[in-house]
Formats: C-alpha cells, sequence, structure tokens
C-alpha cells in the first residue's frame, strides 16, 4: 500500500474527526485494496483510480457514521458494500446486513467478510422485496433509488422507531409519500470531493 493512499486516508479521517485503531485502518486500507484489484476483472465501480477510491468510496461512507446508531443496520443496493462494509469495519458492534441483486458484488462482499475477518456482516444475494420476517433499526442507501421509491420497498423492513438514512446529491427536488417525514438533511463534507452530499434521516410519520 502506497504512502499516498494511507496519507489520503488519515488527512480524511482527520478532516472527519475519526478516530480509530490501528487495527480498522488496516482493514480500511485492506478493504480499498480488495476493491481495486477485484475492480479490475469485475467492473465493480466505475471509480478506477485506488486513491480517488479512497475519496469516494471510504471517506464518502465513513462520513455518516456520527449519525449510525442501533444494533441492525441494512444496507440496500449496496453494490461493493458502500456504505455499508465500511461502517461495519468501523462498528463491529453493528450487525450488517448488505443486499445486492448483483452476484459478482456479493461475491466481492463475501471475500471481504473472510479476508477481514468482518464476522457482523451477512451479504445477500437477492432483491431487497424478497426480505421478510426480519426488521431493522437503520436502513441506508447509497445510490440505490429515489427516496420516495427507496422507502416504499423497505418500509416493511423498519423497525417500530427506526429511520431510514439515504445519501444523496441534491436535496432540493425530494418527493416522499405523504406518511413519511423528512425528519432532518445534512450536508456531508467529503475531504477531498467538491460535488454535493447530503445524508436523508426519514421515518414514519
Amino acid at each position: 500500500m502506497s504512502t499516498g493512499i494511507e496519507r489520503r486516508l488519515d488527512d480524511g479521517m482527520m478532516a472527519l474527526n475519526l478516530i480509530v485503531s490501528p487495527e480498522v485502518r488496516d482493514r480500511l486500507l485492506a478493504f480499498v485494496s480488495l476493491l481495486h484489484k477485484w475492480n479490475r476483472a469485475y467492473n465493480l465501480t466505475a471509480v478506477r483510480d485506488i486513491e480517488l477510491m479512497v475519496t469516494r468510496h471510504l471517506l464518502d461512507s465513513l462520513a455518516i457514521l456520527p449519525w449510525i446508531e442501533g444494533s441492525r443496520l441494512l444496507d440496500v443496493g449496496s453494490g461493493a458494500g458502500l456504505p455499508g462494509i465500511v461502517v461495519a469495519i468501523v462498528r463491529p458492534d453493528i450487525a450488517l446486513t448488505s443486499i445486492d441483486s448483483n452476484g459478482k458484488k456479493i461475491r466481492f462482499q463475501r471475500q471481504v467478510a473472510f479476508e477481514l475477518g468482518l464476522e457482523n456482516v451477512t451479504p445477500v444475494h437477492d432483491r431487497v422485496e424478497t426480505l421478510k420476517g426480519v426488521t431493522f433499526e437503520q436502513i441506508t442507501s447509497r445510490a440505490f433509488a429515489a427516496p420516495a421509491d427507496f422507502v416504499a420497498l423497505t418500509r416493511s423492513l423498519l423497525a417500530d422507531g427506526g429511520h431510514w438514512l439515504a445519501m444523496a446529491g441534491r436535496v432540493d427536488d425530494i418527493v416522499l409519500p405523504d406518511d413519511i417525514r423528512l425528519a432532518h438533511t445534512w450536508p456531508l463534507h467529503i475531504p477531498g470531493e467538491q460535488g454535493q452530499r447530503h445524508l436523508l434521516k426519514m421515518d414514519i410519520a
């Protein structure tokens, strides 16, 4: 792992006021290294440069940590495990279920969980509407669907008192069902990234 990649992660975490153990830092670096390696063969992400992966995938996912709570987290349309696996690396106390309909991306997630020893991660290869009989305090999504569709497909999976966390770009055109409340919107300041990023907290009104 090059010092430039390590420095980008360290500087980014400092800007996010995030302090992690050396073991967690090593796992984050191992995750991005595996993502870069697998991406050459399996096209998991459009980002090819590993330093950009640190910014657009690791730091982007780490930015939502202050709002993660509860013991059960569902990451919908998780792709290569973003933000869910990154959150699970830093928060081993959270049981993550990470679901995606793309088989190669779930195979990657399973390999990451195996190689990094992430016992709190359960990758699921399926469509989210097939999940039954389980609920989560928080349900998150980074690039799965428009907020209204995201909520509609997962509302039966939300625990009483739980809420959705959706990562989005622009937030001036958000439309939600009448019984869903946009409880809060936070701007996400991703170190090294100029584009607009926001986190939406939604719950049942």
